[in-house]
């Protein structure tokens, strides 16, 4: 039995030091930044790969969602780095802060406020 976890356990520390993962094909890039947005909120980069990135998140889209709130005078714009295709103008400034229930915020892998304008 001893003999049989001791196998076991050379076993797995093999794989680990070997690998048995997909290793890459060396046709995978790693984007550079191109562009250093500071959106008032938050600094920002675009990677040569069209995303976007803050801190250690990547986002697919930048999304400029422009309406006017509820008894505002004028319109307003909420900047968004996301990794959804869509976000609506009542969820963008819900999710800025301006809503109490804290179910309309967006989990920061999802979707991160970086402007206002």
């Amino acid at each position: 039995m001893k003999k049989l976890a001791l196998i076991l356990m050379v076993a797995g520390l093999l794989m680990l030091l070997v690998g048995c993962g997909q290793q890459p094909t060396g046709t995978e890039q790693n984007p550079n930044v191109v562009e250093t947005i500071d959106g008032g909120y938050k600094t920002y980069y675009k990677l040569s790969d069209n995303t976007w990135k803050l801190g250690n998140q990547i986002y697919k889209y930048r999304l400029e969602i422009t309406g006017r709130m509820p008894n505002a005078a004028v319109d307003s714009t909420f900047v968004y780095l996301s990794n959804l295709p869509e976000i609506t103008f009542e969820q963008a400034w819900k999710a800025a802060g301006l809503s109490s229930d804290t179910a309309d915020y967006f989990d920061p892998k999802d979707a991160v406020l970086v402007e206002l304008r």
